[in-house]
């Protein structure tokens, strides 16, 4: 499994149910990475979403403990142990993708973490743990600083030692 995230320098990801900024480099970087990918998200990430629908060209599965939950074009599971059984042993191809609740649930079960670091810091209600505190984590990969709206950021991709 992977998970895909856009963090502050203080690993902070969102705010009243929303990103923390919208930075178009990094919305195609999610794209590119998992598009023809299962995504795993969360049912506020999904209303989050623009009209609240799945994004297209890849299987989104959410994860809510309302079992009345049931929107169009996705799969829905009301619990980690049900998803897992759903997603048998290839996991390969399945990313994480929020909110926190849904990483903190998955965390130990990725071996590569794509992370998008803004060089900024924004007053936030959600996070995303720290992979430059973990020992079992490490940065294999990373582009060159990208500017958007005077805002720097930097893609990292982080694998399980």
């Amino acid at each position: 499994m992977k998970a895909i995230v856009v963090v502050d320098e203080n690993w902070n990801i969102g705010k009243d149910g929303g990103l923390l900024v919208h930075l178009s480099g990094d919305l195609k970087y999610f794209k590119e990475r998992t598009i023809g990918k299962t995504i795993v998200i969360g049912r506020k990430t999904l209303e989050s979403f623009p009209g609240a629908k799945p994004l297209p060209g890849r299987p989104n599965l959410v994860l809510t403990r309302n079992p009345e939950y049931r929107p169009e074009g996705v799969q829905v599971f009301n619990s980690r142990e049900q998803l897992m059984e759903h997603l048998g042993t290839d996991t390969e191809n399945v990313f994480i993708c929020g909110g926190e609740n849904i990483y903190r649930q998955f965390i130990e079960d990725c071996d590569t973490v794509y992370v998008t670091k803004i060089y900024a810091t924004y007053p936030a209600d959600r996070s995303f743990p720290n992979l430059d505190e973990r020992d079992d984590m490490e940065v294999t990969w990373s582009s060159d600083v990208q500017e958007e709206k005077g805002i720097r950021y930097q893609f990292f991709e982080y694998t399980r030692k």
